[in-house]
């Protein structure tokens, strides 16, 4: 009788009866060479990880979080970065201890998603030896980057984050989607300005 009222379809693929299919799953499965190196347009000056590309069930899973309320698809995108940031452990590229810091939310964005998504994946993760501090902030009166160019995008958060929490630990940046790399850079400086050690950023997806 709920599926009648409220139909059950996969934040992935909308295959019926299910939150996330097992294709959908293997989809977001990170392999022994995951996650791979992306250069966006904009260089933070660290390196950038991506689990993958944003299309198919990944996007899909991304924006239906982010703008649809399937807070349910935290879980299996937590689970992917969880095992990314395990990766990148066990290659040596950033160590334990460990700060997952999210990259900044628009707060108007989070208020209407009911959180902060980023925020959320990052601490769903749950990797031993790693915690999650939500350290950086976007200043008022952001505007929104969809539609922008790199160079609109660059002016539009430059100077519009900040570092609102102490951080002693080596630094991760999460990100959910890397387009231009204009987020992934403004965090970067902040939090080198600042005095933290950045190792690098991860990426649920690279556009």
């Amino acid at each position: 009788m709920l599926d009648l009222v409220l139909p059950l379809e996969c934040g992935g693929c909308g295959a019926p009866g299910t939150r996330w299919c097992p294709t959908c799953a293997q989809a977001l499965a990170v392999h022994t060479d995951e996650p791979v190196v992306v250069t966006p347009r904009l260089d933070p000056g660290v390196p950038v990880f991506s689990l993958g590309r944003y299309a198919g069930s990944r996007r899909a899973a991304i924006i239906a979080m982010k703008e649809h309320g399937r807070t349910d698809l935290v879980a299996p995108l937590g689970a992917a970065v969880g095992d990314g940031v395990a990766r990148l452990l066990a290659w040596g590229v950033v160590e334990a201890p460990l700060t997952l810091v999210p990259a900044p939310t628009r707060r108007s964005a989070a208020r209407r998603r009911g959180g902060d998504p980023v925020t959320a994946v990052a601490r769903a993760a749950a990797v031993p030896g790693t915690t999650v501090v939500a350290a950086l902030r976007m200043r008022a009166f952001t505007r929104d980057s969809v539609g922008l160019s790199a160079g609109q995008r660059q002016r539009n958060i430059e100077g519009r984050v900040r570092v609102c929490a102490d951080v002693s630990n080596e630094v991760l940046v999460l990100d959910d989607v890397v387009t231009t790399g204009a987020t992934a850079c403004e965090s970067v400086r902040v939090l080198q300005t600042a005095g933290v050690r950045v190792a690098g950023v991860l990426a649920v997806a690279h556009a």
